[in-house]
């Protein structure tokens, strides 16, 4: 089954006092690398986050964000500084009792002091939001894994028709190889016979074209390119990450088409390479996506 790199997720999880929701999208990458931000009170949740992407993602840059709203999450307390007040209280006393002042502090005098008295929120982590975020990731990742399939089916699609679109040209090059050595003898023989007006050493000429056929021969490429373009069909149907496998065989017939260019020497060939060169770049740029 073939996996595009590219996704996006996303599920949200609530309960009575909290709402959680957790979004992810992924990009191609040599290898697999999740990157979290969530609060920091959850970060020791982040491992267990990452094993249950494992079950999802196997190749691939995947970015998750985590947010949380509700009151459940926040614990708010009332800060006093003790030491402060009693030196404010102290000064206070001490400058009506200096000046003959009325002594008209009141409470709520105090309680509007913010360096006095102040409200402090700590954010909390608790079971049932560890329970809501992991619920939240289980789900954004099956749907981060449902777009991946169906953008992977896409690239199937499109590399099987550039595969036999290739595979056609390389059939039609197993008929033109014969005729380069043909076409290479009756140019040669017509040379000699115009320089040695009419005779001509046959032995010779044999020779020569032997020594062409030799070095134009493009069989094994064929062949080999053949086998690669199997290979790479087969791989296609594999149930498990195939996306380096099938880069490698790309690689691997991009060798066999280059080598056919240097040692044909024909334009009808010359033209069949650069249509099959043309296949393998399309094919290589849609398997750079594919897990």
């Amino acid at each position: 089954m073939v996996l595009s790199m590219t996704g996006y997720g996303r599920a949200q999880v609530s309960s009575n006092q909290l709402d959680v929701t957790v979004e992810m999208k992924s990009v191609n990458h040599r290898f697999s690398e999740i990157q979290i931000r969530m609060p920091r009170q959850l970060l020791k949740l982040e491992e267990k986050m990452k094993k249950i992407l494992s079950r999802f993602i196997h190749r691939g840059r995947v970015e998750v964000f985590v947010t949380i709203e509700g009151e459940g999450l926040i614990h708010r307390s009332l800060h006093i500084d003790w030491e402060l007040l009693d030196d404010y209280y102290q000064l206070v006393n001490r400058i009506t009792e200096r000046y003959n002042l009325p002594k008209d502090v009141t409470l709520q005098d105090l309680l509007m002091r913010d360096e006095l008295i102040s409200i402090e929120e700590r954010e909390e982590a608790n079971e049932e939001v560890e329970q809501l975020v992991l619920a939240a990731v289980e789900e954004a990742g099956k749907q981060l894994l449902d777009m991946r399939q169906k953008e992977g089916e896409e690239l199937h699609k499109d590399l099987e028709l550039h595969l036999q679109k290739l595979c056609t040209t390389v059939e039609s090059l197993k008929e033109l190889a014969p005729s380069v050595v043909k076409a290479y003898k009756e140019r040669l023989e017509k040379k000699m016979k115009e320089f040695a007006s009419g005779v001509f050493d046959e032995a010779r000429l044999l020779t020569e074209v032997a020594v062409f056929s030799d070095k134009a021969d493009i069989n094994e490429e064929i062949t080999r390119l053949l086998s690669h373009i199997q290979q790479f069909q087969h791989t296609l149907q594999l149930q498990e990450p195939v996306g380096r496998k099938l880069d490698f065989l790309i690689q691997e017939m991009n060798r066999e088409v280059n080598t056919i260019g240097s040692k044909a020497n024909d334009s009808h060939i010359a033209s069949k390479v650069v249509e099959m060169k043309t296949f393998l770049e399309k094919m290589r740029e849609q398997v750079q996506n594919i897990e």
